[in-house]
């Protein structure tokens, strides 16, 4: 694509021209901020604004037109969101408006300029607004440093060719006499201040800025020819000084050198790799699931839409609506999420409370019409979310379900956690549509589904390797989770597996067994319709934070005083088991964030038929007397507040209807039944057994 660069004059703006040219996208313009008139430096909480006089000869060397903008708002928005969760409308008076205004203007001359390329490696503060920009005016946001080893990137930057030199220096350990000094020759003191102090060696926390003077894509290079030392404060610790251009002048040369050599990160990390090898050593082994024609199915089995309200959290399920001939995909989902907004405006909330929705459509020929619409009911910092399409009940086109939280007015950012990354980048695949690609709340992760995309293109490995996409959708669940990670370790407590075909059961099994990050986390297998872009697999997680509020033991404090609660570190812990009721086999695994009745997590409580023998009553009378027997799963039974049903649609419903009520007759009646989403599916299979008929996954 055409694209227009975003220049700070520093070495990561110049440095992600690079791969923008190694990625196939073309530059045609570049577009720089400055200080108004008579400000020399702005302490900006976005922009990079020392060295903006030479921000026109970066420009010349590149040999492109540039335009510029004058910074005339303020930090208004200071938070780790930017705009309301309810529209993509800026803030009035907040700086970030005034890129606003220049990229508007440059897609005014240039309106086949498509993306923007932008050199954040670290800041989220930085990615976000540019991203919310960028979505307002139908661009993509180029940033292919984003989440990369800073040790590399530098190591990376002086191979390649690039030189800069320090024009600010704000950081522990460096002084005036580092000014002026090239990369090449900083390096080893960037590396030990590092180890010393923990600064960023790049600089992404604001311990140095940087002026690229050569870089391999300039057709001259910038010669300084008259600079001074300027010292804004002096302190003991840390002294903050820059460098004033006050002459330059380009150098041409011979010719650009922008053909050789760029590293790139290795599409897998070395565990990932280690994934994908050991399911293609037996790869021949993983189509033997017989094939099934799914042209006649009953679809007399189905749930009402429910709602629930446990502590903090609420659950809307089933979400659906039965329309006529004559109106559109576009009327149902408007009606559906109208439908959803009532739900929880009963409890006093709104769609901005949304933590994770699933999305389940009748065909994936619909995504991009409903998607159209989904988005119109949000803004910033969406829900995470899957999607797949399943074997939805003549029609019905769309199937909706919702975890909400109840955030304290007061200060709900500080609660709620939103990571929407909308770059292209060589990290994970960008979420362009209107959902995150996780959201934290209530010591709760929710993932949304990764598909093995490869993250620079934003397309599926070519040719098909199922090996690879299996391996890249984990490695994309994981990274999301890393980038989130904010003083915990956390655990994974549910993994649901969505496959395009049950022929791939035992592909992602065996990257189970390689795979270290689902060991005490419930794990489902499910074969469904189609899933999105004509993906293979596709992986949804949600992680406990292992933080739980516990009663603080005060042992000089009255037993009748309220003790006060602390957010401790907890251990997760998992079980499984099976029980026999006659004919009807159950299998039960639960994973829950400690030990304790008020615990949350996830289980699943898989029923079938033995060898598909008839079953009584009886039996199923026996089971649900087993099921509350088993001391493991009273958490979850007690305090279930969400279910998602998933049933065989090979199986006869009449015989799913009458074995549900084993598995409902163990919940706490007394807290009423909790919200069921039905999801008809085609193979449902865990870890070690396949074919289920039913399988209820709760969460707790």
């Amino acid at each position: 694509m055409k694209y227009v660069a975003l220049l700070s004059g520093g070495k990561d703006s110049c440095y992600n021209l690079l791969h923008c040219q190694k990625n196939g996208h073309e530059l045609v313009t570049a577009a720089s901020l400055r200080p108004v008139q008579g400000k020399e430096e702005l302490d900006s909480y976005l922009y990079q604004t020392v060295g903006q006089d030479v921000i026109e000869f970066v420009a010349r060397a590149l040999d492109v037109p540039l335009y510029r903008g004058d910074i005339l708002g303020t930090a208004v928005e200071q938070g780790s969101e930017y705009g309301t969760r309810s529209s993509r409308k800026g803030v009035d008076g907040d700086e970030t408006e005034d890129l606003y205004d220049l990229l508007a203007n440059v897609k005014y001359h240039h309106p086949d300029v498509q993306g923007v390329s932008v050199g954040a490696i670290l800041s989220n503060y930085q990615r976000v607004r540019v991203e919310h920009v960028c979505q307002r005016l139908s661009l993509t946001c180029l940033c292919y440093l984003w989440q990369r080893s800073q040790d590399e990137l530098l190591s990376e930057m002086i191979e390649a060719g690039m030189e800069a030199i320090l024009i600010k220096v704000a950081g522990i350990g460096l002084t005036t006499k580092h000014l002026g000094k090239s990369l090449a020759e900083m390096r080893p003191t960037l590396v030990r201040l590092n180890d010393l102090y923990g600064s960023h060696i790049c600089g992404e926390g604001g311990e140095y800025e940087s002026l690229t003077l050569d870089c391999p894509l300039f057709k001259s290079r910038i010669v300084l020819t008259d600079v001074e030392t300027v010292i804004h404060s002096d302190h003991d610790f840390a002294v903050v000084a820059y460098l004033r251009v006050k002459k330059a002048r380009l150098e041409p040369k011979s010719s650009p050198d922008a053909s050789g050599h760029l590293p790139v990160p290795p599409l897998l990390d070395e565990d990932y790799e280690a994934i994908r090898a050991s399911i293609l050593e037996a790869e021949p082994n993983y189509s033997c699931l017989s094939a099934v024609s799914f042209d006649s199915l009953d679809y007399s089995f189905d749930f009402p839409i429910s709602t629930k309200r446990q502590g903090k959290w609420i659950a809307v399920t089933n979400v659906q609506l039965q329309c006529t001939a004559d109106e559109t995909i576009e009327d149902e989902v408007t009606k559906c999420f109208n439908i959803l907004k009532e739900r929880l405006a009963s409890f006093d909330l709104s769609l901005a409370h949304s933590t994770n929705i699933n999305l389940f459509l009748a065909s994936m020929d619909d995504f991009a019409r409903v998607n159209a619409v989904y988005a119109s009911f949000f803004g910033t910092s969406p829900p995470s979310r899957a999607c797949v399409a399943l074997d939805l009940p003549p029609g019905i086109r769309v199937r909706i379900d919702c975890l909400a939280f109840a955030e304290s007015g007061s200060s709900p950012n500080a609660e709620r956690q939103a990571l929407h990354v909308q770059s292209q980048s060589y990290w994970a695949p960008a979420n362009i549509g209107p959902y995150s690609q996780a959201v934290v709340v209530g010591e709760r992760l929710f993932i949304s589904g990764q598909i093995g995309l490869i993250p620079s293109s934003i397309t599926l490995p070519s040719p098909r390797s199922l090996a690879t996409e299996i391996a890249l959708s984990m490695q994309h669940a994981d990274r999301v989770v890393k980038v989130v990670r904010n003083g915990w370790e956390g655990h994974t407590q549910m993994a649901v597996y969505w496959l395009s075909d049950a022929g791939h059961v035992n592909a992602v099994r065996k990257a189970i067994d390689v795979y270290d990050g689902d060991k005490v986390s419930v794990k489902l297998l499910v074969a469904v319709k189609t899933l999105p872009k004509g993906a293979l697999v596709e992986k949804q997680v949600m992680v406990h934070t292992g933080r739980a509020w516990i009663e603080e033991d005060d042992s000089d404090s009255d037993d009748n005083e309220k003790k006060e609660l602390v957010l401790k570190k907890v251990q997760p812990i998992y079980q499984q088991g099976s029980i026999v009721a006659g004919n009807l086999v159950l299998h039960w695994e639960t994973s829950q964030s400690h030990a304790a009745p008020d615990s949350t997590g996830c289980t699943l409580i898989c029923l079938q038929s033995g060898h598909d023998a008839e079953y009584t009553d009886g039996d199923v009378a026996l089971l649900g007397t087993q099921l509350k027997s088993i001391q493991a799963l009273q958490p979850c039974l007690s305090n279930a507040f969400s279910i998602r049903n998933f049933h065989n649609v090979k199986a006869k419903q009449h015989s799913i209807g009458s074995i549900i009520p084993a598995i409902l007759s163990g919940l706490d009646e007394s807290k009423g039944l909790p919200p069921i989403t039905s999801i008809p599916s085609r193979f449902i299979a865990t870890q070690f057994e396949d074919d289920w008929n039913v399988v209820s996954l709760i969460v707790n």
